[in-house]
C-alpha cells in the first residue's frame, strides 16, 4: 500500500479521512487505514486477531458511513485497533474482516478517540484513471 492511498484532510475541529484505491473495496480499505493513523501509526497495529463484520447501505456513500462505523464500534466494545482489511462487496452489502490487536496504550499511544463517522464532506467518486475516492469527516 503505498503512502498516498490514505490521508487526512483539514476541517475545523474534526478529522477527515480519504482513501483511494482501484476499486470501491480498495478505497473503503485505506479510508479505514485512515482512520486508525487517527488514532496511532497503523504499522504499530499488529493484524494478529480477525473479526467479522457486516453491513448494508442503499448506496456506496452510505455503505462508506456504516463501514467505518462499524469499525468505531469493534473498537470501542472490543477496546482494539485495526490495521489490515479485507473488504468484499456485492451490490449494496459489505462483508470484511478486520484485522488488529488489542489497544496498547504504552505502545500505540492513542492520540484521540474516533467517536462516530459522519455524512460531512462524505464522497465515493471515480476520477479520470478510474482510481476511486472515498471520504467523510470523522467525530473526535
Amino acid at each position: 500500500m503505498a503512502q498516498s492511498d490514505c490521508e487526512h484532510f483539514a476541517h475545523g475541529a474534526d478529522i477527515g479521512v480519504r482513501g483511494r484505491g482501484q476499486t470501491l473495496a480498495e478505497a473503503f480499505a485505506n479510508a479505514a487505514l485512515a482512520m486508525t493513523a487517527v488514532i496511532t501509526d497503523p504499522d504499530l497495529v499488529r493484524a494478529d486477531t480477525p473479526i467479522d463484520i457486516a453491513c448494508r447501505a442503499p448506496d456506496e456513500e452510505l455503505l462508506l458511513v456504516d463501514w467505518l462505523n462499524a469499525l468505531v464500534y469493534e473498537m470501542a466494545t472490543r477496546r482494539m485497533l485495526f490495521s489490515r482489511f479485507e473488504i468484499a462487496l456485492e451490490g449494496s452489502r459489505l462483508t470484511a474482516k478486520a484485522y488488529g490487536e488489542a489497544v496498547d496504550r504504552t505502545r500505540h499511544h492513542p492520540a484521540v478517540e474516533v467517536k462516530g463517522a459522519t455524512m460531512t464532506a462524505l464522497a465515493v467518486t471515480r476520477g479520470p484513471g478510474g482510481e476511486i475516492t472515498a471520504q467523510c469527516v470523522v467525530d473526535v
